[in-house]
């Protein structure tokens, strides 16, 4: 439980930066029109803070986590940081006005998408194993 409390904190501290960023550096540049850097911040508190305060309340109650479950949790760590660093990437190109390649563009979504897959399959890892614990609780 310590764990997921510390990427608690994590999270939530990454979330506050974010949002830090984002109002501070459109601010700098001038720009008022929507950018991928808005989403960093509650990306990061949702799925980042939340998330993992609520794995602490599920782990005090049914005491899911085994080897596989940090496994996935990795997963899920990796998906949700890669995802938020190419929001940031994403952002500061649209903020700054940097011309992309289509191939950019692309990669950029590309790799934004990879790490939406694998925190959604991660996500889908946790989740059944907190079924099954949840169901080895009622028999």
């Amino acid at each position: 439980m310590k764990r997921y409390m510390n990427a608690a904190f994590l999270y939530a501290l990454l979330a506050m930066a974010g949002g830090v960023f984002y109002r501070e550096f459109t601010k700098l540049n001038g720009y008022t029109g929507q950018t991928a850097l808005a989403v960093v911040h509650t990306h990061y508190f949702l799925l980042g803070m939340v998330f993992f305060v609520l794995l602490v309340l599920l782990e005090k109650s049914f005491a899911f986590t085994s080897a596989w479950t940090e496994k996935a949790l990795i997963a899920y760590h990796t998906g949700l940081n890669l995802t938020s660093v190419m929001f940031v990437v994403r952002g500061v190109t649209q903020v700054l006005g940097t011309p992309l390649t289509p191939g950019m563009d692309a990669a950029i979504s590309g790799v934004a998408g990879i790490g939406h897959m694998v925190l959604g399959v991660s996500l889908a890892l946790v989740l059944w194993q907190l079924r099954r614990a949840v169901a080895a609780v009622r028999k």
